[in-house]
C-alpha cells in the first residue's frame, strides 16, 4: 500500500485526503492482511504439519488452522494500532522487538552456558564488544542526517521586520530515512520461492531450495544485500518527497542559498537523498548479512542472529 501510494493517482489522492485518507488506507490495508495471512496460513499448514499427526478431517483442520492463525494476527495487528493510539510508540515495532528480545536470554545460554572458563571468557567478552559496536553503528546511523542551510524570509510584524532565521536554519534529511522497512520487506520476498517450491522434487525447485534455503550461504545474502540496496530507495522515495519539500519551501518564503526555488530546489534535494541513501542502503545490506559472518567466525547460530537483520 506504501509502494502504491507513490504508484497510482487513487492511492496519492487518499494519502492526501488528511485523516479520513489515513483511514481509508489503514482499512484497504488490513482487508488485504486478511487475505495474505489466509494464504500463508495455509502453505504454513502444508509445509510444517506432517500428515500422520493430523487426527480429523484434513480440509477441516486446515479450515480451522487457517481461522486460528489469521484471528491470531488480527489481534496482534488490533494491539499494536493500541499501543500507537495511546502514544507509547510504533506498536507493531514494539511487539517484533518484544518477540525479538524475548529469545535473547536463550540464545546467550546456547552460546556460552553457564560457565565463562578459560578461552571461552575471552570469546564472551569479544563477543559483547562486537556486539555493543553494531548497536552503536546501527545508532549513528539511524540518528545520521544530512543538514541542508535554508534562509527564511522575513515576516513583518507590526512595524518590524522579524528574520524567521535563526528558528529553523537548516533541512535535515536521514541517511536512513526507510528504518528496517526494506530488510524486512527483502527477507520476505526470500521466502516466497521456498513456500512455492516446497515439496517439489524437481531439478530447478531442489537448486532454488538449496540456494535459498541455506540463509548463511554466500548465494542468498548476495541476493539479499542487493535486494535491501533496491528497497531501501524505494521506501525512501515513500518517504521523502524533494519536489513536495520544493514547493512547501517556495511557499513559506524559504529558499536553499545558491539554488533557485522551485524545480532547481526539487533537483538538489533529489540528488543530495540519492548521495546519501546510497552509503545507507549498504549500512542495511551489511547490517542484514552480519549474521552470517558472525557464523563464519563461530558464533552459535541462534546468538548470531542478534547481530543483525532485524535484531
Amino acid at each position: 500500500i506504501q509502494l502504491l501510494t507513490i504508484a497510482l493517482p487513487y492511492f496519492q489522492k487518499m494519502q492526501k485526503d488528511g485523516e479520513s485518507g489515513r483511514k481509508k488506507l489503514n482499512q484497504i490495508t488490513r482487508i488485504l492482511t486478511i487475505f495474505v495471512t489466509a494464504a500463508q496460513a495455509f502453505t504454513y499448514l502444508q509445509v510444517t504439519i506432517p500428515s500422520e499427526a493430523i487426527m480429523v478431517d484434513p480440509w477441516f483442520f486446515r479450515l480451522y488452522g487457517v481461522a486460528i492463525l489469521i484471528g491470531g494476527t488480527m489481534l496482534c495487528m488490533w494491539l499494536g494500532e493500541k499501543i500507537t493510539d495511546k502514544g507509547i510508540g510504533n506498536g507493531i515495532s514494539l511487539l517484533i522487538t518484544v518477540g525479538i528480545l524475548a529469545r535473547l536470554p536463550e540464545a546467550f545460554i546456547a552460546e556460552f552456558g553457564f560457565s565463562v572458563e578459560s578461552g571461552n571468557l575471552i570469546k564472551l567478552v569479544l563477543e559483547i564488544v562486537a556486539f555493543m559496536l553494531v548497536i552503536l553503528g546501527t545508532i549513528l546511523i539511524v540518528q545520521g542526517v544530512r543538514r541542508i542551510p535554508l534562509n527564511t524570509a522575513k515576516r513583518v510584524v507590526g512595524a518590524r521586520a522579524v528574520d524567521d532565521q535563526g528558528a529553523r536554519n537548516y533541512l535535515p534529511i536521514k541517511v536512513n530515512a526507510s528504518g528496517v522497512m526494506p530488510i524486512i520487506f527483502a527477507q520476505t520476498i526470500m521466502t516466497i520461492p521456498m513456500m512455492l517450491f516446497s515439496g517439489n522434487n524437481a531439478e530447478p525447485a531442489g537448486f532454488i531450495q538449496k540456494t535459498l534455503g541455506d540463509m548463511y550461504g554466500l548465494t542468498y545474502n548476495v541476493l539479499l544485500a542487493l535486494m535491501i540496496i533496491i528497497f531501501t530507495y524505494f521506501y525512501t522515495a515513500i518517504m521523502i518527497n524533494p519536489r513536495k519539500i520544493a514547493d512547501d519551501l517556495k511557499r513559506s518564503g524559504g529558499f536553499i542559498p545558491g539554488v533557485r526555488p522551485g524545480e532547481e530546489t526539487a533537483d538538489y534535494i533529489d540528488t543530495l537523498v540519492s548521495r546519501i541513501t546510497f552509503p545507507g542502503s549498504l549500512f542495511l545490506a551489511a547490517i542484514a548479512i552480519l549474521p552470517s559472518i558472525a557464523k563464519i567466525a563461530g558464533v552459535n547460530d541462534a546468538f548470531a542472529m542478534f547481530f543483525g537483520g532485524t535484531s
